[in-house]
């Protein structure tokens, strides 16, 4: 199934050494990197009413049950792990974590069917999930952090850290397509575009350049890039920043018309987390155009060259981390707002 990037419609329109980092063992600096981060973004305040273990009472084991399932569901289809992180990635960015990327009444109408959205996968997974928490804890856990938690696990059983969610988001009844081409970085945009769109979301320089990160493991159509071997600008040539030798790689896998090959963003370890992915676009082999944009802005090229060069992905691993956690606090519904829903596509 495709991905596109993860910052072009990131985490859309989407080696290995790896130790998986427990977050009991990350440190009170958690995630801090040599690269000095831009000033902090003013919060919203929303995510005030999150908190880790926030089920502790209500439903003891719900962590539980949810790792215990994504461990099922990882042996039955690995590659549902990268789509599962990229579905967290555009309900959080279109309305706030509120699971209205799940709701569809038939019509067409939610984000769901939009042409951005396309590419999505894991909507039975989290439906999946969410039988097996209703059998244990009736209307209790929000569909917003199911898609939460299953991004962690699906972070953690492709061998990357496994981070302390905060929980306690509880669902929104709106979802409109037309709100995902305003919301979700821009197809092709350049590092300004993508840097702006997350600044809106509270996302800092560096929360781009380590979730892009993401794009270590996972697939991608064949369409989703190949205008930049083909028709970059629309000028019927290949895009002058991309790698020769990589070029030609991927011309031999992708014709100009092909629309169902897909292609391993890390042909090597296309399943596992590690920092392949940044010495990749710091050689100019970043598949999307999105992963060569980290190279344009200084703050995000330190960044790549950093982890490009590191001898352990630990720092890495700290970083996306936290960065999951930051993601995840953008326009929650908490407290009296919003609902938990039985069935997480329908509006009850």
């Amino acid at each position: 199934m495709p991905s596109v990037p993860l910052f072009t419609v990131l985490f859309l329109y989407s080696t290995a050494l790896i130790g998986t980092l427990m977050a009991s063992e990350i440190p009170a600096e958690r995630g801090r990197s040599r690269i000095l981060d831009d000033t902090p973004l003013e919060k919203d305040g929303s995510h005030q009413g999150l908190k880790v273990n926030f089920y502790e009472t209500a439903c003891p084991n719900a962590e539980d049950l949810v790792a215990q399932e994504m461990k099922q569901i990882q042996a039955e289809d690995a590659t549902l792990m990268p789509s599962l992180i990229r579905l967290h990635f555009h309900d959080c960015f279109v309305r706030g974590c509120d699971a209205s990327i799940l709701l569809d009444s038939g019509s067409g109408i939610e984000e769901k069917h939009a042409t951005p959205s396309l590419i999505l996968r894991g909507f039975g997974t989290i439906e999946r999930l969410k039988g097996v928490l209703e059998n244990a804890c009736p209307k209790v856990v929000s569909c917003a952090d199911i898609i939460a938690l299953a991004a962690r696990e699906a972070v953690f059983l492709s061998q990357g850290p496994r981070y302390d969610v905060e929980t306690g988001r509880r669902d929104g009844s709106i979802s409109i397509a037309n709100e995902t081409y305003t919301n979700l970085p821009p197809v092709n945009g350049n590092i300004s575009n993508i840097i702006g769109v997350s600044a809106k979301k509270n996302l800092t320089k560096k929360d781009v350049a380590v979730l892009s990160g993401a794009h270590s493991i996972g697939v991608s159509h064949c369409s989703s890039f190949s205008y930049r071997l083909y028709n970059y600008t629309g000028t019927d040539v290949t895009d002058p920043s991309l790698n020769p030798t990589y070029a030609e790689k991927l011309k031999q896998q992708c014709s100009p018309t092909d629309s169902s090959t897909i292609v391993p963003m890390d042909p090597d370890n296309p399943l596992t987390f590690g920092l392949n992915y940044y010495k990749s676009v710091l050689n100019k082999e970043g598949m999307f155009n999105s992963d060569e944009a980290l190279l344009h802005n200084k703050a995000t090229r330190a960044y790549v060259a950093e982890q490009a060069s590191a001898m352990s992905s630990q720092q890495f691993m700290n970083d996306f981390a936290e960065s999951m956690v930051n993601m995840g606090r953008v326009d929650v519904l908490t407290g009296s707002s919003g609902m938990i829903r039985s069935v997480c596509g329908a509006y009850y």
